[in-house]
């Protein structure tokens, strides 16, 4: 027993950026916590993990009752990382009975993850599942349902999350808490857990995800939450083909387990609606957005063509009427055009012939929207869109933009005069919703910095606006290569390693960038001890494989940072410890 606590404690978090214990145990003692086989918390992720395996082992005609137990000869385990990697495994045990035969499976499957799909497993091998230890097969399921489930690329409808300071995006907990809380602006949520606990916020998200099979939710009182529960699950199940992966009963419970209600919540972005739905009428003008810069209280100039969307997906299908009305209060017609798209939006456009404060009246089966009126200052002579100049790879048509990754572009407007950027990124099937491009300015006389994220390969068309006109060469044709995997890319040679270089030594690297897939940019830099720049000579000496050159020159500690479609390759950055300068006495004659 004394071995079995001292293990337990010193494993610590199962993975850096996944599984550890449920907040609820912890004022519970480590071990005593990881020796209580029926820790509520397990018994969560226990039933809702095998349900999400089931549905997957659905593909493969398998199932399993008890995820602690059936995994452990591999076979099952084998069957769900096909159908979720797409990848068959040649040499399987097919009947294992000796403990040999078991371990040479499971560590086929592990070693599968690590090196193919690019899963970092940590503190977990293949004994820890053959001996059926419940706590470390959570955290492998969990990492599958994180990879596979959770952290893929943009999800439809989702909106862009700044990233923090040392460049990283969202957590999988903030996109799904993001992505929710857009789709049911009436209800926001702040976590995962207790705000679920009266089922009317999964009431909500049914009906913002399908108008009009929940309609009712906000009138759902608190006392009967599994009434409320079970029929938006049940509605969920049945129109939207979201498997209940976690039961009513469950949701409700004041100790439900965060992640069971992450695999369970993953599901919503990507449900579509099945014919025959019995929807229900339902209009909440409460529920509209409009946003664009034709709204912005700055920016806009007199003769310049103002444009700005209304999204209605979530509101009812009911009639759009816009008011503009002059700083004099007289009135000025304002264009607007349906689009037949998914959020079903409104593409609104206005042209100011007079200076002065505007007042953007904007309803809806004819009550106001959140934020109307909108007020909106025009100013005078617009811009010059012709003295608009941008750079970046997020115009360029070849410039390396891969599906999931974010890509950007500048626009510089200093020289043209008053006005906002627009942007639209239209798809290769010419849908201008899927794509919402991030408009953002830190410095009033720096340059507007556009970002957005490719959904999907082919040629896309980024067109830039100022002042309400195209800027010169917009549209933009922009090619898009199938997902790119940074990590997969790695370095070879005597230019990454850590010892054995010194101050004029010419040293070379190649980084190999096949196994990464798409297409992707290679950024390299070297950084001194005192943080300036090393000149490193990058040349493509192969469609997969670029050649790296340097020559130090300072002693000291280096840090060369390699970067492929935007993220690290495999182990960068690497630590090179620069020794101070030799001259050689061996000379070569004759």
């Amino acid at each position: 027993m004394d071995a079995l606590i001292a293990e337990i404690s010193q494993r610590g978090k199962l993975y850096e950026d996944g599984y550890v214990d449920s907040e609820e145990e912890e004022d519970m003692p480590q071990a005593e916590r990881d020796l209580a086989e029926d820790a509520q918390w397990k018994i969560f992720q226990k039933n809702t993990f095998t349900r999400w395996a089931n549905e997957h082992l659905k593909q493969a005609t398998t199932s399993v009752e008890d995820i602690q137990m059936e995994f452990c000869d591999g076979i099952k385990l084998i069957r769900l990382v096909e159908v979720l990697s797409g990848q068959k495994f040649a040499h399987v045990n097919k009947r294992p009975t000796f403990r040999t035969q078991k371990l040479e499976n499971v560590t086929m499957v592990l070693k599968f993850l690590e090196e193919n799909e690019g899963l970092k497993l940590v503190n977990i091998d293949s004994t820890d599942i053959v001996d059926s230890r419940l706590k470390l097969i959570l955290g492998l399921i969990w990492t599958l349902i994180l990879h596979y489930s959770i952290s893929m690329p943009m999800w439809e409808g989702e909106e862009e999350l700044p990233q923090d300071a040392k460049g990283k995006g969202p957590t999988p907990k903030q996109r799904i808490l993001a992505w929710a809380n857009s789709k049911m602006p009436d209800l926001p949520v702040r976590n995962l857990t207790t705000d679920w606990n009266s089922g009317i916020a999964i009431g909500a998200l049914v009906d913002a995800c399908a108008p009009g099979l929940c309609p009712d939710w906000d009138t759902w009182g608190p006392r009967n939450p599994l009434g409320n529960a079970t029929e938006a699950m049940n509605a969920a199940q049945q129109w939207l083909d979201v498997p209940q992966l976690i039961r009513p009963e469950e949701m409700i419970d004041p100790k439900v387990d965060e992640k069971a209600m992450m695999t369970y919540l993953s599901q919503f972005p990507n449900a579509k609606l099945k014919e025959g739905a019995p929807l229900r009428p339902k209009i909440n003008p409460a529920r509209i957005r409009a946003y664009g810069p034709g709204l912005e209280p700055t920016g806009n100039t007199v003769n310049s063509i103002a444009r700005f969307t209304v999204e209605t997906f979530a509101a009812g299908r009911a009639s759009l009427e816009v008011i503009i009305l002059t700083s004099g209060g007289a009135t000025i017609p304002c264009e607007i055009v349906k689009n037949e798209d998914r959020n079903l939006t409104y593409s609104c456009s206005y042209v100011p012939k007079t200076e002065g404060t505007y007042r953007i009246i904007i309803k809806y089966a004819g009550k106001e929207v959140p934020n109307s009126p909108f007020t909106v200052n025009i100013e005078g002579v617009p811009g010059d869109p012709k003295k608009v100049t941008v750079n970046g790879p997020g115009i360029e048509e070849n410039g390396g933009n891969c599906v999931g990754r974010r890509t950007f572009f500048n626009a510089f407007t200093t020289d043209a005069g008053n006005g906002l950027i627009s942007c639209e990124v239209i798809d290769p099937n010419d849908r201008k919703d899927a794509i919402k491009p991030r408009i953002t300015r830190v410095d009033p006389e720096g340059p507007f910095l556009i970002e957005y994220t490719p959904k999907m390969e082919g040629v896309h068309k980024v067109v830039v606006y100022f002042a309400g006109q195209p800027i010169p060469n917009s549209p933009f044709s922009v090619n898009v290569g199938p997902p790119c995997n940074p990590g997969l890319a790695y370095a070879t040679g005597r230019g990454i390693q850590e010892k054995g270089i010194r101050v004029q030594d010419t040293v070379t690297f190649k980084v190999h960038t096949e196994r990464a897939g798409g297409s992707g940019e290679l950024f390299v830099e070297l950084k001194r001890p005192d943080g300036s720049l090393e000149p490193v000579k990058v040349v493509k000496i192969s469609e997969f494989i670029y050649e790296c050159t340097y020559t130090p020159q300072h002693p000291g500690q280096y840090v060369l940072i390699v970067q492929y479609g935007g993220g690290l390759i495999k182990s960068a950055p690497f630590k090179i410890i620069v020794g101070a300068y030799k001259e050689s006495k061996i000379r070569a004659f004759g």
